[in-house]
Order: structure tokens, then C-alpha cells, then sequence
């Protein structure tokens, strides 16, 4: 027998005894009462007939809520049959079993490492992604909406399983009853003083399947919750290491352009010199003048932009605008093993991915909706249970002492509603098939996204090769301009030419890591598969070489 089996015997054997007690103890005098028209004599024949269906109550409902919810936990969600804290369910904060696992545990990335916040990172040290990513989660807005949504979802779960549940209710109302006759000829006045007692228990027990779709569709709204919070977690990752990835292109480029001042710079010194010996023409040293403004406005805007985007992954990381921030230097190169297949990549989204998760989960609770409306027009049975003492609700008080118990079934019959569950269910199947539109459209465009992203990647990784070749190509041709100026045998317009080529082969070196940087970073996020650990090997990327 397992623990739960154990846990929830107990539990209602100390029920059926404590029932027993106040059975045993309850001594009153005799009276005779009406319960739906039998009279039965003594309050104590009285008590014992109502306290059968509550120990019924009390055994069914412990059943229930020990082999259903916690069933219904487990098949759902995989959750634990108890909670890790304790033995018995926390009654006060969460009696019903709805918080999953992620609300105690903490949200975590697909490869399984958690989000701890807040994050520890010190910010006077170089940062790395791992950082930056640390400090983004754990300040993004979306996420913590989608985090708030998760709880909002498991609070209606729980009154969805409510619903299974009986409802108990008391009033106790203190009362004095004052009756005059001001026309008697004798003082025939009276003052009654006492108390009122009602309580109700009231269970309902068949509703053509209403309760078991509402839990159904609760379950399914808190499962696309779950995936919704994934799938902010995705978004923001992206769009993080995106800018994070800005800044060192923005940072790669600032260098390059003070590199191609410098080397201008150094072009029109040698003019200059040349000039002053007499070597050279004035056209030769202004042209080269020229080719440093620009180089050097090239480098203004350059260093605009890197500001500009190091702004930009401030704010995504949730930081203060003033904060100045360092960022650990990428040594980053292309790998061509791990190949994956397109279609791979394409079965793993449709299967895995937190948005379509969360569309199909939608989907589903909106086809359970259409259930609930349903049975909204079917009748119902419910047990009802009622004690009044010295009085009935809404009338006074009573001038002599009186215990009124009623037990029994109610069976409503829904007859005319003007059409109303009608047209919920209409409502309800258009609900439901605007679901599968979106299902089918958030599918539909996750994967053309990672047909373009997995396109992406390979011609940038193609270009990668080439930009290299172009760079070195450049620089040697530089090098040989250089050479040729100094011994005279190339004019100034062939060095500033040379330099211009070597600037544009820096731009497009850059261009192509931020592109293919890029790709796969689109190619990782469409699919769903973004996390902490982001080394290029481990990046599986697709080629067809």
C-alpha cells in the first residue's frame, strides 16, 4: 500500500471516530420532529440520521480527494502525489494540490539549468552571456506577467475542482421578539428572547459532465500558461543575446574604424613628408587629408552606434541607464559538425516548441468548453442537508424551542432558458475553432521561421569563408600599396583606393559574424530551444555540404 493510500485511511478513520464521539455524547431530551413528512421521536434518532450522510460525505469526499485530484495531478502535469515540504496538503495556502511544480522549484531554461533571482553578477567585472542573461530574466515585465498568469491559471483550477466538493454553511443570529397590543384591555404583551441557528450542506452529485469539463479546461489553460512562461522566457533570451551580440558587433566595429584612422593617418604623414621633400604634389597630401576626415567621421558614427546599442542591452537587462557595463571579449569561430536535417529541426519545433504547446493547450480547454455550456441546459442532482433551530431563515423567532432537520435530493430540470444554452454552445464552437485557427497560424509561422533562419545559417556560414578570404586579400593588398608608395612606384590615389578596399573587407567581415550570429540565434529561438548554454560547438547548426 502506498504512503497517499495510508495517509488518506487514517484520515478517515479519525473522522468516523470523532463522529462517533459526538454521536455518543449528544444526550437530548425527546421531541417530535419532521423530516420531509416521517416523524421520528428523540433529537437523538434526529442527529444520528443526519450525521449518516455526513460521515458519507466525509468518506466519499476524502476518497475522492486523495484516488481523483491527486490523480488528476499526476496524469496532467506529472506532478508529485504530495508535497515535498510535508506529509499532508497545506490547507490554508494550496488544499486542493492546483500550484505545479515550477511555482516552488522556480522557472528553468530547456537545458534544465534554473533561473535564480536575483541574479548575483557583479557588475565592476567583465560580463559574459551567461550574465547578461542572468539579469535580463530576472528583470523582464513579460516574464513576470506570464509568471503572475501561471498563478491566476492555478487558482481557477482549484475552483474548477471545487466543484466536486460539498458546500457547508451556518448562521447564528441572537434575536428578541417584542409583541404589543396597544388596544387589550389586559396586559397580554410579550418578550421572547433567544437565538436562531441555520445550517446548510448542500453536494451536487451529477451534472451531465459540466464539473469534469471546466476541470478539463482549467487544466488546459494552466498548461498553456506554463508554456506561454516558456515561451517569454524564449522571446526575451532572444532579443537579449541579440543586443547582446549588437554590442560586440558595434564594439568590433569601433575598432575597425579607429584601425582605418590610424592607417589614413599614417598615409597622410607620409604624404606630407613627401611634400616637404618635394617628392610629392599638394593634390597628394589633401586627397590624403580627405581620406582621414572621412575615415575619421566614419569612426564618430561608429562609436555613436556602439553607445547606441550598449543602451539598448542595458535597458533589455533591466539596469539603471547610467550603468556603465563591460563585456567579456567572444572568441568565436564557424564548426561544421553536428549537422542537423531541416526536417529534424522542423519535427522538434511542432513537437517542443512553448507557443505551439500553448495553442494546442488553448485548443483543448476551448473544446472542453463547449462540454460545460452543454451541460449548463441538462438537469443536475444534488444532496442537500438543512438544521434549523427555533426558526426558519428570513421569519422571527420562535416562542417555544424547536431542532428541524431536513435531508434529501434535489433534481433541478432545466425546461426554458429563452434559448440562451443555446447559443452558449454556438459560442462556445466558435470559441473553439477561432482556437484551432490560431493553432494551425502559430505553427504555421514558427515553421516558415525556421525555414528562413535554417536558409540563414547556411549561406552566412558560407560567407563567413569568403569575408575571410576578402579580408586577408585586402590587407595584403594594402600592404603591397604601402610598399609601393614609399618606393614611388604607385601614386596616392592607388593608396587611398587600396585603404578604402581594406575598410569595406573590415565591414563585411563583421557583417557576416553578426549574421551568422544571428541565424542560428533565430534558428535556436524559432525552435524553441534557446538556453543558458550557448558555446558555439553545442550549437547544432544545418548545412547541406
Amino acid at each position: 500500500m502506498s504512503a497517499n493510500s495510508k495517509s488518506t485511511k487514517k484520515i478517515i478513520l479519525w473522522l468516523q471516530a470523532k463522529l462517533k464521539q459526538i454521536a455518543e455524547r449528544t444526550s437530548l431530551n425527546a421531541a417530535r420532529l419532521s423530516v420531509h413528512g416521517i416523524y421520528l421521536d428523540g433529537m437523538h434518532r434526529q442527529l444520528k440520521l443526519l450525521l449518516r450522510p455526513i460521515k458519507l460525505v466525509a468518506v466519499v469526499l476524502f476518497t475522492y480527494y486523495a484516488l481523483g485530484v491527486v490523480s488528476d495531478n499526476a496524469n496532467a502535469f506529472n506532478w508529485p502525489t504530495l508535497p515535498k515540504s510535508a506529509n499532508a496538503p497545506d490547507l490554508l495556502e494550496d488544499p486542493l494540490w492546483t500550484k505545479p511544480p515550477i511555482l516552488q522549484t522556480g522557472p528553468s531554461l530547456p537545458d534544465g539549468i534554473s533561473i535564480a533571482c536575483p541574479a548575483q553578477v557583479a557588475l565592476s567585472q567583465a560580463l559574459g552571456l551567461g550574465e547578461v542573461l542572468d539579469l535580463a530574466l530576472c528583470n523582464n515585465p513579460q516574464i513576470k506577467q506570464a509568471w503572475a498568469t501561471i498563478k491566476v491559471q492555478a487558482g481557477a483550477v482549484g475552483e474548477a475542482r471545487s466543484a466536486y466538493l460539498p458546500t457547508a454553511s451556518a448562521t447564528f443570529s441572537p434575536q428578541q421578539t417584542q409583541v404589543n397590543y396597544p388596544q387589550s384591555l389586559y396586559n397580554a404583551n410579550t418578550i421572547t428572547s433567544g437565538k436562531m441557528v441555520y445550517a446548510n450542506l448542500t453536494w451536487r452529485l451529477f451534472d451531465f459532465g459540466g464539473r469534469a469539463a471546466n476541470r478539463a479546461s482549467a487544466n488546459h489553460l494552466l498548461e498553456a500558461a506554463l508554456n506561454a512562461h516558456y515561451a517569454s522566457i524564449q522571446k526575451a533570451m532572444s532579443s537579449t543575446i541579440q543586443s547582446y551580440f549588437d554590442v560586440l558587433t558595434a564594439k568590433a566595429t569601433v575598432s575597425a574604424k579607429t584601425q582605418a584612422v590610424a592607417l589614413a593617418r599614417s598615409s597622410w604623414e607620409a604624404t606630407l613628408r613627401r611634400e616637404n621633400k618635394g617628392v610629392s604634389a599638394k593634390s597628394d597630401t589633401l586627397q590624403a587629408q580627405t581620406a582621414l576626415a572621412k575615415a575619421q567621421l566614419t569612426s564618430s558614427r561608429a562609436n555613436g552606434d556602439y553607445l547606441k546599442a550598449q543602451a539598448a542591452l542595458i535597458f533589455a537587462m533591466g539596469l539603471p541607464t547610467n550603468t556603465h557595463l563591460v563585456l567579456e571579449d567572444l572568441n568565436e569561430q564557424a564548426h561544421r559538425q553536428d549537422l542537423k536535417d531541416l526536417n529534424a529541426w522542423l519535427e522538434e519545433a511542432e513537437l517542443q516548441h512553448p507557443a505551439i504547446k500553448a495553442a494546442k493547450a488553448q485548443w483543448e480547454s476551448a473544446k472542453e468548453k463547449i462540454t460545460s455550456a452543454r451541460s449548463a441546459g441538462l438537469p443536475t442532482i444534488d444532496f442537500v442537508g438543512n438544521f434549523y433551530q427555533n426558526g426558519y431563515p428570513n421569519q422571527g423567532l420562535q416562542p417555544t424551542n424547536s431542532n428541524t432537520t431536513t435531508v434529501g435530493l434535489t433534481l433541478s430540470i432545466p425546461i426554458f432558458e429563452g434559448f440562451g444554452t443555446t447559443y452558449k454552445i454556438r459560442g462556445q464552437e466558435g470559441q473553439a475553432e477561432k482556437a484551432q485557427a490560431e493553432l494551425e497560424d502559430t505553427t504555421h509561422q514558427i515553421l516558415t521561421d525556421i525555414v528562413k533562419s535554417h536558409a540563414d545559417v547556411i549561406s552566412s556560414f558560407t560567407n563567413l569563408e569568403f569575408s575571410q578570404k576578402l579580408l586577408e586579400a585586402a590587407m595584403a593588398a594594402v600592404q603591397s600599396s604601402v610598399n609601393r608608395y614609399e618606393k614611388g612606384a604607385a601614386d596616392i590615389l592607388e593608396l587611398i583606393t587600396t585603404q578604402t578596399a581594406l575598410a569595406e573587407a573590415q565591414q563585411e567581415r563583421i557583417r557576416c559574424i553578426a549574421e551568422y550570429r544571428s541565424a542560428r540565434l533565430r534558428l535556436l529561438a524559432n525552435s524553441g530551444l534557446l538556453g543558458h548554454d550557448l558555446e558555439p560547438e553545442k550549437l547544432q547548426v544545418v548545412s547541406s555540404y
